[in-house]
């Protein structure tokens, strides 16, 4: 941010466009790869509504294919096209600001439980059920304490 002049009230202005040398377009589009992460070309034209509107997602990737080819000169490219994910129907963009992208970080599978392995799943089950024993024995016991029907 640069400070600009201002009677009562300073005032700033931003300079990443001049500083990394892109439109406001394309830099509407690394601030939200930067904030979002990795994302598609029409995710990223929806979730850019307030800093710019794109007229459809094909000029959303020509800004982003002149990201990815910027030269040498000028820094190297801004931007990457990820692989298709499976089961993913468009591949993803990310940001090159912070480093490469790593691929591995991206593909493991998510902490909820998505793609683990039938014999975890099975390990579960089993200490679900052996839970649900344990709990109907304890509330028939305090059934037959308090003489209340099960």
């Amino acid at each position: 941010m640069v400070e600009v002049g201002g009677a009562r009230v300073a005032r700033w202005e931003h300079n990443f466009e001049r500083a990394v040398a892109v439109p406001t377009q394309a830099a509407a589009l690394l601030g939200l790869l930067m904030l979002r992460g990795p994302q598609t070309a029409a995710e990223l034209r929806i979730n850019a509504e307030r800093w710019h509107r794109f007229a459809d997602t094909s000029s959303v990737e020509a800004f982003l294919a002149e990201l990815a080819e910027r030269g040498d000169d000028k820094g190297g490219p801004l931007v990457v096209l990820l692989p298709r994910a499976p089961g993913a129907r468009e591949p993803r963009w990310a940001q090159l600001l912070c480093g490469p992208v790593d691929l591995a970080a991206l593909q493991t599978p998510s902490p909820v439980g998505v793609g683990r392995a039938e014999g975890d799943l099975a390990q579960r089950v089993d200490a679900l059920q052996a839970e649900v024993q344990r709990l109907d024995a304890l509330v028939r016991r305090l059934c037959e304490q308090l003489g209340a029907a099960p």
